[in-house]
């Protein structure tokens, strides 16, 4: 089966959640985008868009108008192109409606898992829970034809484990597209231990056609992102608990995520980005990968208590960034959650005494949003990082062993050969978590 056939019927189920929703937006892209090649002119395209909840499919359908608009808008010259021999679309608006019309009509919302039977790729995007996941894919499995191949959005759960539990015969592959999908320019593609003919070379090329870059894993629980993630978030939380032994929990909290963030020349500090996955989804990951760590503890007590008071973090439906170890106004933390007394304490009213303790940055300190212009970043980067070396400031400290052990977590992901090999790595925090540099460099080990 060509490319093109296979992508005919194809069903994305979990649709309408936060995952779903976009990688349903960049396939009905591609879908859509293909039928219009002068070959495929007499093709039937379908993607069912499979979800429990009714009402977000009508929500995912508004989401798909508005996102299709945009992006009409952004490639009027190529929509010209393929609509050449349509004589009745001359104006902008006229083509932009018409594309937007021919993304549309492909999608077929549904909330019955039947919909997905006749499906040449069905595409699972729910929720991280093995279980769960088992048992749609399973039902499909049965009910689908033998050319049907299955793609996992799993962030965490071995693929190997999913294709036996699920009875899938090797037709599966880890598809993980990072945090929105639809922006995030990564995916990490994770082949089964039997994977059968064609299916990789089907991941691979379809990924390239939206857009992404693909970094394989090997299939290891947590695989290359959450298996530096989990582990960097541990150390963050360690530190703190250390940290906590000389000054207040609040501000020891602060201060770690200030120098995640500012000495680490990062995007958002660990616990900003703790936050922003989910309190919840952060001890789950965990929970999934630590069986198969027999010597490591990827737990945390922090995070358990967190959960006990309901304090989960993650985002709204809108998008914002809920409550969870820090406060948020307008996406700023504004507070820190005290464990102790179970209430938010500004940060204002602590923050430049924490910042004096701390030490001031690197006179030739940068931040991360100057390393998005930078041509020479890394040589200003490492630059930096030199003159931090020889700093012996708590925030230095701190910053240079946290920054040595996000090295070795890379580098036990290569030894461990869940990654290939540094580069890899280096791609997967780079692009994937938007660090500026990735963690296994010549100038990090001065």
């Amino acid at each position: 089966m060509e490319y093109s056939e296979r992508l005919q019927k194809m069903s994305v189920i979990g649709a309408a959640g936060k995952m779903g929703s976009g990688i349903l937006l960049l396939t009905a892209i591609e879908m859509a985008d293909t039928s219009l090649l002068p070959e495929n002119k007499n093709k039937h395209f379908v993607l069912n868009a499979i979800d429990v909840c009714s009402e977000c499919l009508t929500g995912l359908m508004e989401y798909v108008k508005v996102q299709a608009t945009k992006i009409a808008e952004k490639k009027l010259g190529l929509l010209r192109q393929l609509y050449a021999d349509r004589a009745d679309l001359i104006e902008n608006f006229d083509i932009i409606d018409q594309y937007v019309w021919d993304v549309l009509k492909i999608i077929r919302p549904s909330t019955r898992l039947e919909a997905t039977y006749d499906s040449n790729i069905v595409f699972e995007a729910v929720i991280e829970n093995p279980t769960l996941k088992t048992k749609l894919l399973s039902q499909v499995k049965q009910n689908a034809s033998e050319n049907t191949w299955f793609f996992s959005n799993t962030s965490s759960i071995p693929i190997a484990e999913l294709d036996k539990s699920a009875g899938l015969d090797g037709k599966l592959i880890g598809f993980h597209f990072y945090n929105p999908p639809a922006i995030q320019k990564l995916v990490e593609l994770i082949k089964g231990e039997n994977s059968v003919d064609g299916l990789e070379e089907f991941a691979i090329e379809y990924a390239k056609k939206l857009g992404k870059i693909v970094v394989p894993s090997n299939d290891f629980a947590g695989f290359i992102g959450n298996g530096h993630f989990m582990r960097d978030a541990i150390h963050g939380i360690l530190e703190t608990q250390n940290l906590a032994k000389e000054m207040p929990y609040t501000q020891a909290l602060y201060a770690i995520n200030s120098v995640s963030q500012n000495f680490l020349v990062r995007p958002m500090g660990i616990f900003q980005l703790i936050d922003y996955v989910g309190i919840d989804v952060c001890k789950y990951i965990m929970s999934v990968m630590n069986p198969y760590l027999p010597d490591e503890d990827l737990h945390s007590d922090l995070l358990d208590q967190m959960m006990e008071l309901n304090v989960k973090g993650g985002q709204n439906s809108d998008g914002s960034q809920k409550d969870g170890f820090l406060k948020y106004e307008k996406g700023r933390p504004v507070a820190i959650f005290d464990i102790e007394t179970k209430k938010y304490v500004n940060i204002d009213s602590f923050s430049k005494d924490v910042d004096q303790k701390l030490g001031k940055l690197p006179q030739n300190s940068i931040a991360w949003k100057q390393t998005l212009r930078m041509k020479d970043k890394f040589d200003k980067l490492a630059i930096m990082f030199d003159e931090m070396m020889q700093m012996n400031t708590l925030g230095a400290e701190i910053a240079k062993k946290y920054m040595e052990n996000s090295r070795q977590i890379g580098i036990k992901l290569v030894n461990m050969n869940v990654a290939k090999n540094a580069d890899d790595v280096n791609t997967v925090l780079m692009t994937g978590f938007f660090h500026a540099y990735g963690p296994i460099n010549d100038y990090l080990k001065k």
